[in-house]
């Protein structure tokens, strides 16, 4: 399994995918012209490293999301949740700014449907 580095923009996140250990991190907004096309790498990385990994963390820095990146938010935690009931080692921290309350909203509408450890902590 090979890592995955997407740069960043002011309409996308950096995203970064690595193997030891498994992680996907990603910081910054998102509001791509076409999140399928910028996530769907993520997606099948994501993909492939549970299909051969007991344990993978997702590291959130995320401070705004369209409606097209929340939607496939949606499709990698239910990727997530699906490891999960499956027995592996799974856990989301979405890390965020403590003066943007409506950032840790955010991160608590996609928690409550998990059943993932799920952890959004304040920074600053």
């Amino acid at each position: 399994m090979t890592e995955l580095k997407i740069a960043g923009s002011t309409s996308t996140p950096t995203i970064e995918c690595t193997t030891q250990p498994a992680r996907v991190y990603m910081k910054g907004d998102s509001y791509p012209e076409n999140a399928f096309d910028l996530y769907q790498p993520v997606l099948q990385w994501m993909e492939a490293q549970l299909a051969s990994a007991d344990a993978l963390t997702m590291d959130l820095e995320l401070v705004y999301l369209n409606t097209s990146s929340v939607r496939i938010m949606m499709d990698l935690f239910d990727t997530l949740e699906e490891a999960h009931t499956s027995g592996r080692q799974v856990t989301v921290n979405w890390y965020y700014d403590a003066r943007n309350e409506r950032v840790a909203e955010l991160a608590g509408e996609f928690k409550e449907d998990l059943s993932l450890p799920f952890h959004i902590l304040p920074q600053g």
